[in-house]
């Protein structure tokens, strides 16, 4: 199969969690991947050996801060066309408002907002030209109700799913469906913060009566990235019947 013929996924965030799973589902499908991490870089490599031998996709690894313009236009340079990008990078604070700094505010929104129009940037003309591409977008519930103690995360995914709607609206005419991922609780190393106590009062309100997998994530990528092109804009809610 020639490069040209070849499907290629860019998946930031990927060294673990729903990002590893997300990873996974794509090499199944015969992806070729493009995977970041901020500076896992040697569990992403461990892993990318493993999706290697697994399924015979090529696997290209990079570690930096996702929201370095430099580097992710250099990564770019080795992408010869992109059919999925997942942006799944992020990270959280919890704490009050009045107890952040600005410097972790930036962080926060560079990483789980600026980061997603860096990526989309760099893939959309690619994908204009080919007249063909899918965005898929890991957002978070709080993006549409917002949550105590987690402000700038809630704004950042709140912006994430304005700007996948927008985005959507743009790219409609040039075949490409851009959608999110609004994820309730997700057993992942996110919410390691929470102790026992509290994940088990978290978990008593949620219908489904337990945390999200990472693979079941993955599997609504898996839809989100295959044929239909008629659905797009759209901010799904992926939460047990939580909200």
């Amino acid at each position: 199969m020639s490069d040209v013929d070849r499907k290629n996924a860019l998946v930031t965030g990927a060294s673990r969690g729903i990002g590893k799973s997300i990873a996974q589902m794509l090499a199944s499908e015969g992806f070729d991947l493009y995977l970041t991490c901020h500076n896992n870089i040697t569990m992403l490599e461990n892993f990318a050996v493993e999706l290697r031998d697994k399924y015979q996709i090529n696997c290209n690894c990079y570690a930096f801060p996702i929201c370095n313009e430099d580097m992710v236009a250099k990564m770019f340079d080795d992408i010869p066309h992109l059919d999925v990008l997942v942006n799944n990078a992020g990270i959280s604070y919890i704490g009050l408002l009045t107890d952040m700094s600005f410097r972790e505010w930036r962080e926060v929104i560079d990483t789980n907002l600026n980061a997603c129009f860096l990526t989309c940037r760099y893939a959309v003309p690619g994908m204009v030209r080919r007249q063909c591409g899918k965005i898929v977008n890991i957002s978070s519930v709080w993006g549409n109700v917002g949550a105590s103690m987690e402000v700038a995360y809630s704004a950042s995914k709140g912006g994430m799913n304005a700007f996948t709607r927008a985005l959507a609206r743009e790219l409609a005419p040039s075949n490409i469906q851009v959608n999110a991922i609004a994820c309730g609780v997700i057993d992942t190393d996110m919410n390691r913060c929470f102790d026992e106590e509290d994940m088990q009062m978290l978990i008593q309100e949620i219908p489904a009566d337990r945390m999200g997998r990472p693979d079941e994530v993955a599997e609504l990528v898996r839809y989100l990235s295959a044929g239909n092109e008629y659905l797009t804009g759209q901010v799904i809610t992926l939460d047990g019947g939580w909200t």
